[in-house]
């Protein structure tokens, strides 16, 4: 009786845990609400959104050839201070836009990678530690030249292994919107 009992409660959880992935994975494959953007292949999903919600200005995916014609775009291979300087100028061209200023942006994230190209060799073991703190201090000697004394925002850099983009760095962050656009 005990074994039937055992048998009976078993099947009906594995019952509910298959009706359970059937729901998920028939809500999951629903038609989007009329009036929604129609959504392309993974490859050709927009990296970057940005957003205002309560004052606050949320942005993503800055890097260093937002802005710029596919024409002036820079490589992986050039100078990573150019990086930086176009991502900044690209940062306060998007934060004054949306009626925020340098000084009243509130955290940013900093990601930076190393150079991927056929023609450039990647360091290992402590070189690689080496060529990122080499980045991080280019970084700063720059960064800090965007911002009023004693204004900058709090920050975190991080290195990782790739940027979409060609880009060698890549900001996220929020801002305080002390200017709102006009609507229009």
């Amino acid at each position: 009786m005990q074994i039937s009992t055992r048998r009976g409660y078993l099947n009906k959880v594995t019952s509910f845990l298959v009706s359970l992935a059937g729901a998920r994975a028939l809500f999951g494959q629903q038609t989007p609400p009329a009036g929604t953007p129609p959504t392309s292949p993974a490859g050709d999903q927009p990296r970057r959104s940005s957003h205002v919600h309560d004052g606050i200005y949320y942005f993503s995916g800055t890097g260093s050839n937002d802005g710029y014609p596919r024409t002036d775009h820079v490589l992986v291979t050039d100078p990573f201070e150019k990086h930086v300087t176009r991502t900044m100028d690209a940062l306060k061209r998007s934060v004054e836009r949306n009626g925020c200023t340098m000084d009243s942006i509130l955290h940013l994230e900093v990601f930076l990678c190393l150079p991927h190209a056929d023609n450039v060799p990647m360091p290992t073991g402590k070189a690689r530690f080496d060529a990122h703190k080499a980045q991080y201090d280019a970084l700063n000697k720059i960064y800090g030249t965007y911002f009023s004394q004693g204004k900058a925002p709090s920050r975190a850099c991080m290195a990782v292994e790739w940027i979409p983009g060609d880009s060698l760095i890549e900001i996220v962050g929020s801002a305080l919107v002390v200017n709102p656009p006009a609507a229009g």
